[in-house]
């Protein structure tokens, strides 16, 4: 039996910015649109919908817009996201299929489902990070576990710049964080070799290196580390021995100067520390934690300890900044195919619960949910980068290589 039709769907994008929302946003508005579907863009993520009463409708423009051909042309490398953004995770507290069905644990997502319910959704578009794919997921699964509520079709988007994403090589918006932070690397560069200074750049990347090893690709960094390369806790004062060699080598070489790049990630491998700062969301504050500082410190120290002259080096942290750079063209092709694709998958296809990915040149793949989520802790997968794999040895490839003296 095929699905009902749908006639009108919502589009939410929930958790940090990212280069090429509204590309996704835009894309996906417009085929619904050209198909004779009504599109509603909620508001700040999940925000008003977690918190739905009956007794307090959501309102439009203040909760949600009604998406129209000419409110969505003409964004597509604007960067503020049209339908803003908020960090509020309805799945918070949820750890297992039997938890949808406990009112002391399901209320933020049965409070949402209401709410898309109240809209008169037949289906959602979910463009987000982990959380937001937990809640997809929970959404879907919901009434199964609730009886009485109507099925709301569910597919989803996958957004970070942290391209640590299951089923798919490259998330939209990290190209263009890649390009914007490799610019930087790429000044600071200029400010070390001129000033004969080290600098130590922390970037963003939560859980994985992606963005810290790609920019420092792309902007020839001295030396990248990231949580891949550590195997058990972060040992800042062994690193920044390591560290301090190699600033005397490269002063043998002529070469004074240098840019270290690392995960700011790294922060939850330090003794005591990694999860002990934590916003009023339960995130992590791994910048809170500053690891780039400690580890320029901890080189300063090496170099001190091993009677060389004193050279201060410098930290800094290139984090929000990147969220929402310029997006590059491939970043607003990647995500304007992955709106496009929300509408395949509903329309076209009558999928239900996958998530909208790409393969070879732009080509369309949907991803069942269960293959990207654990059944038993109903968490995602986290895709780290492999140390076996080629985009490591490029990585470290291009390193500086003392014994090349360069």
């Amino acid at each position: 039996m095929s699905p009902a039709p749908i006639r009108r769907v919502g589009i939410v994008f929930s958790g940090g910015p990212a280069p090429a929302a509204n590309a996704v946003i835009s894309a996906a508005a417009l085929r619904f649109i050209d198909d004779g579907v009504e599109v509603i863009g909620l508001l700040d993520g999940y925000r008003h919908l977690q918190d739905f009463r009956p007794d307090a409708p959501l309102r439009e423009g203040e909760h949600f817009l009604r998406l129209t051909a000419e409110l969505v042309s003409g964004i597509r490398t604007l960067k503020p996201i049209l339908l803003r953004t908020s960090h509020a995770d309805p799945s918070a507290g949820i750890g297992c299929h039997d938890d949808l069905a406990d009112p002391d644990r399901n209320r933020r997502i049965l409070a949402v489902h209401r709410g898309l319910e109240a809209l008169g959704l037949d289906a959602l578009v979910s463009v987000g990070g982990d959380e937001t794919l937990r809640t997809a997921n929970h959404l879907l699964h919901i009434a199964d576990a609730v009886p009485g509520i109507p099925r709301i079709r569910v597919v989803h988007l996958p957004k970070t710049i942290d391209n640590d994403y299951f089923g798919i090589d490259w998330t939209f918006g990290f190209t263009s964080a890649v390009d914007f932070a490799a610019r930087e690397i790429r000044n600071i560069g200029a400010d070390a070799q001129s000033t004969s200074s080290w600098f130590v750049l922390e970037l963003m990347g939560r859980q994985t290196g992606w963005l810290t090893y790609a920019a420092g690709i792309a902007g020839e960094a001295t030396k990248m580390i990231s949580v891949e390369d550590i195997d058990g806790e972060f040992d800042v004062d062994a690193c920044g021995e390591e560290l301090a060699l190699l600033m005397e080598a490269r002063a043998r070489a002529g070469k004074p100067y240098g840019v270290v790049c690392v995960a700011e990630g790294l922060a939850s491998r330090l003794p005591r520390a990694g999860g002990s700062e934590v916003d009023a969301l339960g995130y992590s504050t791994f910048g809170a934690v500053n690891v780039g500082a400690q580890l320029a410190a901890a080189m300063e120290r090496a170099r001190e300890r091993h009677g060389e002259p004193r050279v201060r080096v410098r930290s800094k942290q290139i984090g929000y900044e990147a969220r929402c750079a310029e997006p590059v063209a491939f970043d607003v092709m990647l995500g304007s195919q992955l709106g496009v694709g929300a509408h395949r998958a509903l329309v076209t296809e009558g999928l239900d619960g996958v998530m909208i990915s790409v393969r070879a040149q732009l080509e369309l793949v949907f991803v069942p949910f269960s293959d990207l989520i654990d059944p038993a802790t109903m968490r995602t997968r986290v895709r780290f980068i492999d140390r076996d794999s080629d985009f490591y040895r490029l990585a470290r490839s291009l390193e500086y290589q003392t014994k090349e003296g360069r």
